[in-house]
Parts: C-alpha cells; sequence; structure tokens
C-alpha cells in the first residue's frame, strides 16, 4: 500500500470497554474496506489522535483523501501534520468505517468483554 496515492482512508473511534473501564478504539479503513490500522488510547483528544496517524502514516505511507467525522482533535491533528486539506468530513462521508461497529459489538458481547489492553488490541 505504501506506493498507492490515490486510496482513500477513514478514521473513525469507538468506545470499548476494557476491565471496566471505558477506552477508545481507533480505526482506519481503507476505500475497499479493509481495516488496516487500530489502537487504543485512555483519552479522546488531540495527542491520541495524533500518535494514531503518525502510526498510520508512517506504516502505509500519506493517502490522496482521509475522511473523518467532526470529531474536531481529527482537525488539529491534520493541522499539526500539515495534512489539513486532505480531510473530508461530510454527514454520511464516514459511513464505511462507521458500519464496523456492529459486528465488532456482537464479537466483543461474545467474548464478555475485554480484561487486558493487549487482548483488545489483538482482537481490534
Amino acid at each position: 500500500m505504501r506506493g498507492f496515492r490515490h486510496w482513500r482512508w477513514h478514521l473513525d473511534e469507538m468506545y470499548v470497554k476494557l476491565n471496566g473501564e471505558m477506552v477508545d478504539l481507533w480505526r482506519a479503513v481503507d476505500q475497499e474496506g479493509e481495516i488496516f490500522e487500530s489502537y487504543v488510547t485512555k483519552t479522546r483528544n488531540k495527542k491520541a489522535a495524533l500518535v494514531f496517524m503518525k502510526k498510520a502514516l508512517r506504516r502505509h505511507g500519506s493517502p490522496e483523501a482521509i475522511t473523518t467525522d467532526g470529531l474536531r482533535s481529527y482537525g488539529a491533528a491534520l493541522a499539526e501534520l500539515g495534512t489539513r486539506d486532505k480531510q473530508d468530513v461530510g454527514r454520511w462521508a464516514n459511513d464505511r468505517v462507521e458500519k464496523f461497529h456492529l459486528p465488532f459489538r456482537r464479537r466483543e458481547r461474545a467474548m464478555l468483554r475485554f480484561r487486558q489492553m493487549r487482548t483488545l488490541q489483538k482482537f481490534a
């Protein structure tokens, strides 16, 4: 994927219960619907978004466009990276990644929640 500049990323975050505590699961999905990056943090702020995006950019290169929801942490992190012009925010633009929440919740319920961060990271 490193050589393909025409890729479009869809970024999203969701709350997950980890050992009785709520944590954030950040996920990146490509335009074909494949999850290629996930990251678990305790906070949902600019610093967490920046770490997640740097990790994804380092591993997979720079995409042509990044589709996000309206969370302001994404805009702040992209501005610091200097790629704010690649961000696309729309009402239904990020549905490709939003539809991955339901199967994840089903599998999470079957496992009776998570107890360790490593297990959650491996599962996601």
